[in-house]
């Protein structure tokens, strides 16, 4: 079949379905999902021109950041493209909902950090998701901030390790890497001074609810110092709303009011709060592989979609390449 009877077809199946508005909220949400399954079903997303490097950050807790790392990163690796996950925070809650084993003294992101190991020798398969790697995270990494305190290069550590790594992957002739998600701890330490410095794009959760806001403007200031001193590449990319609630004014509200603010930054799309979405890391899965029809996994196929169709990383001032995305291509 080729791509434009696909698509005549697709177009014919998604104007077959009902209408449906506001005053039957039901029916209005099973349709929705009915058009974004056809038109999502089995689509590859376009890689982009070089790798994108993400930081996950949001230095309040409970937003959905690792949610939003993992779901991401499922949901582009599934539509065909190379992703791989750097779990960097302690918890490692990022490599349980991978189902990745990760118990003290497994080789992660730690050693990576702090002893130097090459990040090839520690990545993982995604054992059900083809194109995903994963570096994982151990109890270990909770003193990493103490450790590296004196180690030479402290902030850079991270992104020499992936730098090394993209080098590897292309010397032994392996698949580009696509996107690099990085899942950090909700606190401004070395850890996240690493994470920032490694990536070019920070992609920042906001939860809609109250308090949406709180702590925002301080994790831009930090931001922006560490583009001052340490990476001038650095910048917010993408905003995602998370655990949205279309039935309540607030949620509405909170919406608006983060699209006023950051018009280019903010998707479109939204990820709803969802049981099928706090359910599936119980289950050492994504909501992708956990539940691929859900109103949540279609959400996550729809920020991903939207991720990759906008315009590629700026160049900064300098016009010199982020170091990572640059050996990339060697």
């Amino acid at each position: 079949m080729t791509i434009s009877s696909e698509e005549d077809r697709r177009r014919a199946l998604i104007d077959a379905i009902p209408q449906a508005d506001e005053s039957t909220p039901l029916a209005a949400q099973l349709a929705e999902d009915a058009r974004r399954r056809i038109t999502l079903s089995g689509q590859r997303f376009p890689a982009p021109e070089q790798t994108r490097v993400f930081t996950i950050a949001n230095q309040k807790g409970g937003v959905g950041k690792t949610t939003t790392s993992v779901n991401l990163a499922a949901a582009l690796a599934t539509a065909g493209l190379q992703v791989l996950v750097i779990d960097n925070d302690p918890q490692g809650n990022a490599s349980t909902a991978l189902d990745i084993d990760h118990p003290s003294g497994t080789p992660s992101t730690y050693d990576v950090l702090i002893n130097d190991a090459p990040m090839a020798e520690v990545v993982q398969r995604h054992e059900h998701i083809d194109n995903l790697h994963v570096v994982p995270s151990t109890i270990d990494l909770s003193g990493a901030e103490i450790e590296l305190v004196s180690l030479v290069a402290r902030e850079n550590r991270l992104r020499n390790a992936l730098a090394e790594y993209l080098r590897h992957r292309s010397r032994m002739g392996e698949p580009r890497l696509d996107y690099v998600f990085i899942d950090c701890p909700p606190s401004l330490g070395l850890l996240t001074v690493n994470a920032f410095v490694a990536a070019r794009e920070v992609l920042i959760p906001i939860q809609t609810e109250y308090y949406a806001l709180e702590g925002l403007s301080q994790l831009l200031n930090n931001i922006a110092l560490i583009q001052a001193h340490l990476n001038p590449a650095l910048h917010v990319s993408t905003i995602i709303l998370t655990m949205y609630d279309g039935r309540t004014n607030l949620a509405r509200q909170v919406v608006e009011e983060v699209r006023e603010h950051f018009p280019g930054e903010t998707l479109h799309a939204t990820i709803p709060r969802s049981v099928r979405i706090s359910e599936a890391p119980g289950h050492g899965q994504t909501v992708l592989t956990y539940d691929p029809g859900s109103t949540g996994a279609l959400a996550y196929l729809e920020a991903a979609r939207e991720i990759c169709r906008r315009s590629h990383p700026r160049t900064p001032a300098g016009g010199a390449p982020h170091p990572t995305e640059g050996e990339a291509h060697e």
